[in-house]
Order: C-alpha cells, then structure tokens, then sequence
C-alpha cells in the first residue's frame, strides 16, 4: 500500500513526532552523520502532509541507551503522547532509535494500534491497526533487540577473556596504584601504606570492625581515601563502612578479583549492587600482585565478620563487650546444649548479668534456665587468678611489647601527617610566590590559601604533640600495672580500672567453654570449665537471693527477738539489738543499710512472723489487769497502785506504758505447797494479811 494511502486526513490533524536519540556522549559527538539522518526525517513529515509547525521532535534523550525506558523521559513523553491521541505519526530512523526492549517496542505499538497513530521509519509507514504491518514492526523489534545483545556478548566477551588472565585493568582501591610498567604495586605514598598496614593489625588486634574504628578515632588517626575519578587521596575519619570494604577488599591481600559484585535492576528501574559469592566470581588469581596482607588472613578475617553478624546463632565467636559477663559467648546450658544469651538489668542502681538461656523460645516455651551472673563470674574468675599466676611475667612482657608498639607506630603516622600539611603548605607558598603580586584577585586567593595551610600545619602539629604528652602518663600507668601484675596478678584482675573486654579475651586464651547448670532444690550452680587442651574443672557456686529474701530480716534476729519477749518489752528489745550493731532487713528496700531498730520496728516484726505478744505470756504466768486483782482482793484500783508503790505488789510492762500485775495469794499459796515461783515481797504479804 503506498505511503499517501495509510496517511488519512484525522492523521494530518495531529502533530508528527520525530524521536531522535544516540545510545552514548561519545556517539553525540562524533558519529554526527547519524544525529543528521534522524533530524532529516522532518522531510518525510513535510512530503505526507504535515506542516513544519506541526512536526514535534523529542531529542532529550540524547546519550541514553534504549535498553530501558525506565530512564528515558523523551520516550515516556512520546507514549502520553500517543496515548491521549494528540500524534498522527511517531517517526524514528529504525525501529532501535525508538526502543531496543522487545516489552517497550511492543507496548508503544499497542498503544498506536489503539489511537491509530502511524509509525514511520527510514524503510516506510507502517499501519500498527494492520496485522502484516504489525508483524513485520514486531519483527524488527525483535531483531533490533538481538542485535543488542549480539553487540554486548562481542564486547563483554572480551572483557571477560582478559579478566580470566587477570590483565583487564579495573580500578584500584586506595592503597594500590599502577606502576610505570602497567602492574599492581603498593601506593607510593608512604603514609597511606603505613596507614592502611596499621588498619589490618589493629583489625587483628581486636577482632571488631567497630571496635577498630573506635581506636582510630581514639588515637586521632585519619584513614586515606581517593577521590572518585581523580588520583588524589584525602585523609578522613575513619567508618564503619569504609572499615568493612577494605577488609571485604581482595585485592588488599594480593588476589586480583573480577566479578565480585553484581548490578540488577528492580521493576522501577533503579540498580541495585548485590554482593556475589567467592565462588560465583569471574575471576580470582591470589598472588597477582603485592598486598597489604596474606591470602590466609584474608580469608581469616572474613570467617571473623561472619561470626561477629551471627552473634545469635554462634554466640561462643562473638567478639568482647564491654559487658561485665565474663563468660560472655562461652556459656553452655547444662540441659539443652545451647548457648547462654546475656542479658543486663538494673538493680538498686547496678547493672547485673545475666546468662539466659532462651532457645526454646523459638517454639513458644519458657526459657531453659535464667542464671544470675555474678556469682558465676566471681568463681571463674579465682579460678582464671589461680591459672595464670605462673605466667604473670611472660605475659606481662608481652604486653608491655604491644602497647610500646602501637603507641610507637600511631606516632609514627600522626609525625606523616604534619609532613604531609608541611609539603601542602610549601606548594601553595611556591604559587603565591610565582605569582605577579599586581595582580591582587590571584594574589589574595593563593595567600589565603597559603593562610591555611598554615593553619593546618600548626594544628596537625598540635594533635601530634598533645597525644605524644598524653602517652606518656599511661606509659607510666602501664608500666607500674605491669610491675604489680607480676608480683599480684589477682590483685590487677580485681582491678576496676581493667576493662571487662581485656579480661575477656585474656578468658577466651584459655577456657574454651564453660558449661551453667541450676538446682532447683538447694540452690546451687554448677559450673564445668573446659579449658583449652580438653582439660576440665568442677566449681559451684550458690545462686544469690530473690530480692523479696535480701530485704528479709534473718531468722537469726526473729528467734532472739521471741527470746527476748519473755523479759523485755519492745523498746528495751530495740536497744538490746542496736547494743548488738544488728539491722532490720527491710530497711534494704529502701536502700538504708544503716537503720536501727525501733519500738515500731520490734512491734511489725513480732506481728508479721505471728510472735507470741509478751501480754499473752504475763497471761500464762497467771499476771491480770490492775482491776481484776482489785475485784479479786476487794479493794479499789488506787489501792493496788498504793501498794504497788510501797514494793508491796509486783508488776511488769507489756507494751509501754501499760502492765500485769502478780497476785500475792498465788505465791503464798504455792510456798504452802512447796513450790517455787516468782519472788513476793515480804512486806506486801505481811500487809495483805493483816488486811485479811
């Protein structure tokens, strides 16, 4: 059908759409001959009937590869386009300048097939409504699609070729720079060598990602890092993200390594890196060129970050916390096998441990066993005293070596920086000294710049010096902890100023587990250390008490307090205990170790334990009421208060102020009879009966 004939008059009343587009910069800017082929296709417009006014050309996707429209904002424009039926004819110089992704080809098809809206190439017009013009479009597309792929296998076949043979260059990460012959050497810059050095043996040293960002931060050293698309290296603080690519980095250990990460793009078009593994990579050659560390550490080192992100399911490999758990990851549950979480509370205004054992959680169960840490620590920890007292001086030494050479190499690299800032400064001196001083704008900006330099320079010397004046007090520290700790190791492992995470690894040389099992019935923890060689050792320790028995006043106290009511009432009892230097135990819970007794105190404790009250014992020695002795002698109460004043008639206190009086025919009556009883007065006796 000839092209006239499909363009009908509804078409010519909507615009023309010319889409041009090159897949790269590069090609923008050299391959001209092709931007003036697509642009020439206005022609083609003009000769179907379309005025100049109403062709519209969309070329904002020019450098944009057509593999996705996801990116394209020049063809999505086109498809509202078509798809609100404002375009008579979508033109483009073949069907790859529009899309080389068979689903968008297909779909802006779809679209024109439903507006009828013609599509025109450099070959003709084509009806997307007319099934061999369809077929043949869609066709086109699919080739077109194949021929990308064909184009890319051709270029990344090569590509992977060279890589296999480890001789395609990729860029390197800071520390690692080309030489003049091509290869892979060690960046001449001696500071970042020395730098990144230090990075790997302080990562050895403590076993933590974090934990080596910390010391760097705390010896105020600064890490290099290169500038995307430049060689120039700055130093910055160092991260915890930065700290986990260079250890991930093979290329740090001498291999060299293609493949290693791996692009993929999501429904919406955005890329996303994912993290291959060591076996899917393309390429890995250890020993390819100079590293910074062994193949062997390499591999060490990342065996230890996959234990350190698995703290739950391998909590025995977890690195030292600053926790006071000294059995932290190296605690066994004694009935199920599994490992002891640890977990901190606070009480009375101290953190306590606590080893817990929760595995059967997972199935909706009640923890295994929960036990208190403290006493289990203390115990290990005379047993760690009683171990490594023989080899107190040797390690002793040893450590005094290490902590000498770290501070010695920190130094080092802080004593680099200043040179650095002082090379820094002397360029930017020799370019304000070249330069014509008439010419102020320039002058100034090299002077101030100048200026700063300077001032950098004085401050790196400054921290270089204040941390060289720092070291030398804990040098002196070290070295007088050192002497003690040969002499009396038990005395620095008590020591509150040693950190919890040394002791642990001191722990971690020599114990390989230790295995936490509870009595229920009277109380005990036993405890089996399993030390490194296989051999073990049984300690026990006693679980401390629940908070309701620390509060609790001792059985001891509450027996003597029964004792002391046959003779003396509360107040007097009070006194004797305070005489005693004893304490109530309630007075814990409100944490006043220091309070006496008092009558209160005596009186709520006979209450509470249901102590038999001295009233009711006078009442069992045959004591009655002031009244009652009246009524029973016939006289009046005051009476019985004059004799008792005139030593007549004997009475006790029950409660202060109140009391039980004896009766004296009860005493007579059991001297007639021989027996023995409380003591009468004699006078009192003599007046009674003469009363009688």
């Amino acid at each position: 059908m000839n092209e006239s004939m499909k363009v009908q008059p509804h078409h010519l009343e909507r615009d023309a759409y010319l889409y041009v587009r090159q897949s790269s910069p590069k090609q923008v800017l050299e391959n001209i001959e092709s931007g003036k082929r697509q642009y020439a296709l206005r022609t083609r417009a003009t000769a179907l009937g379309w005025s100049d006014e109403r062709v519209v050309v969309i070329d904002s996707d020019q450098g944009e590869s057509g593999a996705s429209a996801a990116w394209r904002e020049g063809f999505q424009h086109l498809v509202t386009e078509v798809g609100m039926g404002r375009a008579g004819i979508v033109m483009g110089l073949e069907v790859s300048r529009l899309a080389r992704n068979n689903a968008d080809w297909h779909r802006l098809l779809e679209i024109c097939a439903l507006t009828e809206t013609l599509i025109l190439d450099e070959d003709g017009v084509y009806d997307p409504k007319n099934f061999n013009d369809r077929l043949l479009l869609g066709m086109k597309g699919t080739m077109s699609e194949a021929e990308l792929h064909i184009l890319r296998a051709r270029l990344r076949g090569g590509v992977l070729n060279k890589a296999r043979r480890g001789e395609y260059r990729c860029s390197l990460p800071t520390g690692l720079a080309y030489n003049e012959a091509g290869d892979v050497d060690l960046d001449p810059d001696s500071q970042v060598r020395k730098t990144i050095a230090y990075f790997f043996e302080t990562f050895s040293r403590v076993g933590s990602a974090c934990q080596a960002v910390k010391a760097f931060h705390a010896e105020a050293l600064d890490f290099p890092s290169r500038l995307r698309g430049s060689k120039e290296v700055v130093f910055r603080p160092l991260t915890a993200s930065a700290a986990m690519r260079t250890l991930k980095n093979p290329r740090y250990a001498g291999a060299y390594a293609y493949g290693t990460r791996q692009y993929r793009r999501t429904v919406s078009g955005k890329a996303t890196l994912r993290r291959r593994d060591p076996r899917e990579w393309t390429a890995c050659i250890p020993g390819a060129h100079p590293g910074y560390i062994t193949w062997d550490q390499y591999q060490a080192n990342l065996k230890l970050l996959e234990a350190n992100g698995k703290g739950y399911e391998l909590a025995r490999k977890s690195p030292p916390r600053e926790g006071s758990a000294l059995l932290q990851g190296r605690a066994v549950c004694g009935r199920c096998g599994g490992h002891f979480r640890v977990r901190y509370r606070t009480c009375r205004g101290r953190s306590e441990a606590w080893y817990v054992c929760d595995s059967a959680s997972k199935n909706g169960e009640p923890n295994c066993q929960s036990i208190a840490g403290p006493a289990v620590d203390e115990a290990v920890g005379k047993l760690i005293i009683e171990q490594l007292t023989p080899a107190a001086i040797e390690m002793a030494l040893e450590i005094r070596r290490e902590i000498e050479t770290r501070q010695d190499e920190a130094d080092r690299l802080r004593r680099q920086a200043v040179e650095r800032a002082q090379i820094e400064a002397e360029m930017t001196q020799r370019r304000f000294m070249m330069v014509d001083p008439n010419n102020r704008l320039v002058a100034d900006t090299l002077e101030a710049d100048w200026n700063n330099k300077l001032r950098a320079v004085a401050q790196a010397r400054e921290e270089c010096e204040r941390h060289r004046h720092e070291d030398q007090p804990i040098d002196k520290a070290v070295d007088d902890r050192l002497a003690t700790l040969t002499t009396d190791f038990s005395q620095i492992w008590s020591d509150p100023t040693t950190p919890n995470r040394e002791r642990k690894r001191l722990l971690a040389h020599i114990v390989e587990d230790a295995t936490l099992n509870k009595v229920q019935s009277d109380g005990i923890i036993q405890i089996h250390v399993r030390f490194k060689g296989g051999r073990t050792e049984s300690l026990s320790a006693r679980t401390p008490k629940l908070s309701f028995e620390q509060i609790r006043t001792p059985t001891e106290i509450i027996a003597l307090v029964d004792k002391l009511l046959d003779d003396h009432i509360y107040s007097e009892i009070a006194e004797i205990l305070n005489e005693r230097e004893l304490r109530p135990g309630f007075s814990a819970r409100r944490g006043r170790q220091t309070d006496k007794f008092t009558t209160l105190k005596v009186r709520y404790l006979a209450t509470t334990y249901n102590i038999r009250s001295r009233h009711d014992r006078l009442r069992d020695r045959g004591y009655v009421t002031c009244k009652e002795l009246g009524d029973r002698m016939g006289v009046h109460e005051v009476t019985v208060q004059n004799w008792v004043k005139l030593g007549k008639i004997a009475r006790h206190p029950y409660d202060g102020h109140s009391w039980l009086y004896e009766d004296p025919r009860s005493h007579q009556e059991r001297g007639r009879a021989g027996l023995t009883g409380p003591a009468t007065r004699r006078e009192g006796g003599q007046g009674l009966q003469d009363h009688q």
